[in-house]
């Protein structure tokens, strides 16, 4: 996935481990995470050399006025934050698909990153930036940038 990153956006990956307080960003009367919470805990204190820091977490996320997320971030900014509680087919009571899973992930990790450089949701259905309020609109966009958002991508490139 670190591979397909580097080559959307142009960009070298690491990864790193970061230790990050769930409890304290959870909701027990929703029974989800607060999604801006984790973002905050895990851009604290980044690597001297980060252009961007991308979290993924495991546990189901959420914003006040939503009911779940897929992922949160930083308009412009450093942070982004990617869920895969809701990617897999065994959410939905359906069979195990690893590779569907997979698609899933870096589709929602290259929509949040995006949104990173400066990309609202965009109009084009099969664009990355699409947004998506449900696993099959996940499912039915692209993992690419239209060419409208490419170029803003470009632009704000390193």
């Amino acid at each position: 996935m670190f591979a397909i990153l580097a080559y959307t956006f142009k960009i070298g990956t690491d990864v790193y481990r970061k230790s990050i307080e769930l409890d304290s960003t959870y909701n027990s009367q929703r029974n989800q995470y607060y999604s801006t919470d984790i973002l905050a805990q895990i851009i604290k204190d980044p690597p001297p050399d980060a252009f961007r820091i991308l979290g993924i977490v495991g546990v189901d996320i959420f914003i006040p006025v939503l009911t779940y997320l897929y992922g949160e971030a930083q308009l412009k900014g450093l942070g982004a934050l990617t869920s895969t509680y809701r990617l897999y087919d065994e959410f939905y009571g359906k069979k195990a698909n690893p590779e569907l899973f997979r698609e899933r992930l870096i589709k929602e990790a290259i929509h949040e990153v995006g949104h990173t450089y400066g990309l609202p949701h965009c109009t084009v259905p099969r664009c990355v930036m699409n947004s998506a309020t449900y696993i099959d609109d996940v499912d039915e966009k692209s993992a690419g940038f239209c060419n409208s958002c490419a170029s803003v991508i470009k632009a704000n490139s390193p």
